[in-house]
C-alpha cells in the first residue's frame, strides 16, 4: 500500500536527526518534533472540527512551519489539503473554495482583509486562525494545537489513489483547476527524485518557493525530508536572506525558477558567497536562459535545468552534473519509470530532432482535474499519457529540449513558427535582459511575431538594430515585424511568462492606433 505519510515513516526511522531549520525564527525542528506537531494538526482537524477522510480543508498562508503541519497532517488523515495561492483576490479565492467544497479553512493574520471579505461571500464550518483570531468564534491554532496530544496516534487508512491534496493551477486559460494529486504522486515523485538525484542525509536544501505550489513541495521539500536530509525553510524570497542562510547552513541543493535565479546573480553577495559547499543547483518552471546558466557555470556551481507540472509532478527529467554542461539548456533524460514520447497533432511519434508535443507516463501523473471530466479527458488520454502542451526535440542520444508551447507556435506564410527559438536568439544579445514573442494576426502572412523586449540598465535598443542582428541568425520568417520595449514582462508564480496579458497589452495599442488613424 504506498501512501505519502513520509514524515511519519522517516520519523520512526530517524526520529532524532535535525528535519528542518525555519529561518525567520531560527528554530530547529527534528523529524520526532515536526510530525508530533502534524499528528496534532490532524487531532484538531478530526477531534475538534470533526472533519473525515476525503474533506477539504484549505491554507492561506506563506511559508511557515504550520504551513508544514497541515500539509502532512493530510497524509495521516486522508483529509484532503487545498493550498491558496497568497496572491490571490477574494474573489479568486472564493471560487476555490467553492469549487473544492472546502470545509475549513487555516488563515494568517496577514489576510485580515481577504477573511473578512470571504466570511462575506462564501460559507465555511470553521476557520483556524495562525496567529490573532480575527473574529469571534474562529478557532486558534495554537491554542487548540497545545492541548492536544500526539500520543497513541493511529493514521487513517489511505489508499495509492486517495487524493492528497487539490493544486489549483494557475487557470492561464480560464478558471483555475484543481489537480487531484493521490498519495501514489507524492510518494512516487519523492521517492524517483532521492533515487535519481542521488539525494541523501547529508543534503541540506533551502525552500523559498511559495508551498502552496507543486515546486515548493515538491522540490526538494518531500524528497529531502525523505532522503533523511534537512530543509531550510524561508518565509519567502530575498536574496541577500538566501545567500547568507545558504552559507551558514551548508546548503547543498537548491531550486528556483529563472527569474529567481536572476534575482540572486544580481544580489551583490553572489560574487563573494561560499559555495564550495554545493553539489548543484537546479532551475525549474520555466525555460533558463544560456547567459544566465553560464553566469553560475562561472562560479564553479554546477547547474541542471528540471521539468515537471503541477499534473505531472515536478521531477520528470535527470542528467549527470558532466551532462549539464555537455547538453547545456538540456532537460537530460526521463527519470527511472518514466515514459515520455513526442507526438505530432494527429499523435504520431516524431523522428529524433523533430518538434513535437511532450507527452508523459508513470506513477508519477495526477488523476486528473477536480469535478472536470471534459478537461481531465483533454489532458489525459485512456492509454495514461498526459498531453503537457509543451513542444520538446529529443536529440539522437536521447536529451530532451523544451522549445515553447504548442498553444505559442504560430503559422506566418505557411512556415511554423516557435517563438521560444526566437527568444532564445533575443536574450543572447548583449544589451537584452529578457524577451519573450507572440503570434498576432497579419492580413497577409496570416501571422506575424511581435516582440517584447527589456533592455539591460543604460543600453538603448531600435526596431532596426534588433532585426539587423536577428537577420544574421534566423529565417525572415521568423523575425518579429514589431518590437515594444518594456520594463519588465508579467510572469506567474512559477516565473513563466504570462503571454496573454502580453497579447492585451498588443491589443490596447492596436485599438489606440485604430482610433487616432
Amino acid at each position: 500500500m504506498m501512501t505519502a505519510d513520509i514524515l511519519g515513516e522517516r520519523a520512526r526511522i530517524t526520529p532524532e536527526k535535525t528535519a528542518l531549520i525555519y529561518v525567520p525564527t531560527g528554530e530547529r525542528f527534528t523529524y520526532r518534533q515536526l510530525n508530533e506537531r502534524a499528528i496534532r494538526c490532524a487531532r484538531l482537524w478530526t477531534d475538534v472540527c470533526g472533519l473525515k477522510k476525503g474533506d477539504r480543508v484549505g491554507i492561506l498562508a506563506y511559508n511557515s512551519v504550520e504551513f508544514l503541519d497541515a500539509f502532512f497532517a493530510a497524509g495521516k488523515t486522508g483529509i484532503i489539503l487545498v493550498p491558496l495561492n497568497t496572491k490571490y483576490t477574494p474573489n479568486e479565492i472564493e471560487y476555490i473554495l467553492r469549487d473544492s467544497g472546502t470545509r475549513a479553512l487555516h488563515y494568517e493574520e496577514e489576510f485580515r482583509e481577504n477573511i473578512g471579505a470571504l466570511r462575506r461571500m462564501v460559507r465555511v464550518r470553521h476557520w483556524i486562525a495562525i496567529g490573532e483570531r480575527l473574529q469571534p468564534g474562529h478557532l486558534s491554532y495554537q491554542d487548540c494545537v497545545a492541548a492536544l496530544s500526539a500520543a497513541d496516534w493511529r493514521p487513517a487508512e489511505c489508499h495509492a489513489e486517495d487524493t492528497y491534496c487539490l493544486l489549483y493551477t494557475s487557470g492561464t486559460t480560464g478558471r483555475p483547476k484543481g489537480v487531484m494529486t493521490p498519495h501514489r504522486m507524492i510518494a512516487w515523485n519523492a521517492y524517483n527524485t532521492v533515487v535519481n538525484w542521488q539525494l541523501g542525509e547529508d543534503d541540506v536544501s533551502p525552500v523559498f518557493t511559495p508551498l502552496y505550489h507543486a515546486g515548493g513541495l515538491g522540490v526538494f521539500l518531500l524528497p529531502v525530508l525523505t532522503a533523511g536530509g534537512t530543509v531550510v525553510l524561508h518565509r519567502g524570497f530575498d536574496a541577500t536572506e538566501v545567500w547568507q542562510t545558504m552559507e551558514k547552513e551548508k546548503c547543498t541543493v537548491a531550486l528556483g525558477v529563472p527569474t529567481i535565479w536572476k534575482l540572486l546573480a544580481e544580489a551583490p553577495e553572489f560574487e563573494k558567497v561560499n559555495l564550495s559547499h554545493v553539489r548543484w543547483f537546479l532551475s525549474g518552471g520555466a525555460p533558463l536562459p544560456i547567459p544566465l546558466l553560464g553566469a553560475y557555470q562561472k562560479r564553479g556551481v554546477v547547474f541542471k535545468q528540471g521539468y515537471g507540472s503541477t499534473e505531472v509532478g515536478v521531477n520528470c527529467f535527470v542528467m549527470t552534473a558532466e551532462e549539464s554542461v555537455a547538453k547545456a539548456g538540456s532537460l537530460g533524460k526521463p527519470m527511472m519509470f518514466t515514459e515520455a514520447r513526442l507526438a505530432d497533432a494527429e499523435g504520431r511519434e516524431v523522428a529524433a530532432g523533430e518538434f513535437g508535443e511532450l507527452w508523459l507516463r508513470g506513477p508519477h501523473v495526477c488523476r486528473g482535474y477536480w469535478h472536470d471530466p471534459e478537461a481531465t479527458a483533454a489532458a489525459l488520454d485512456k492509454e495514461g499519457w498526459f498531453h503537457t502542451g509543451d513542444l520538446a526535440v529529443c536529440d539522437e542520444d536521447g536529451f530532451y529540449y523544451i522549445v515553447g508551447r504548442t498553444k505559442d507556435m504560430f503559422i506566418s506564410g505557411g512556415s511554423n513558427v516557435y517563438p521560444a527559438e526566437v527568444e532564445k536568439e533575443l536574450e543572447q544579445h548583449s544589451d537584452i535582459q529578457e524577451a519573450a514573442v507572440i503570434g498576432v494576426h497579419h492580413p497577409t502572412w496570416g501571422e506575424v511575431g511581435v516582440a517584447f523586449v527589456v533592455s539591460r540598465a543604460g543600453h538603448s535598443l531600435t526596431a532596426e538594430k534588433l532585426v539587423e542582428y536577428l537577420g544574421n541568425r534566423l529565417a525572415k520568417y521568423k523575425i518579429p515585424k514589431e518590437f515594444f520595449f518594456v520594463d519588465s514582462l508579467p510572469r506567474n508564480a512559477t516565473g513563466q511568462v504570462v503571454k496573454g496579458k502580453l497579447r492585451e497589452k498588443y491589443e490596447l495599442v492596436e485599438s489606440a492606433d485604430t482610433r487616432q488613424g
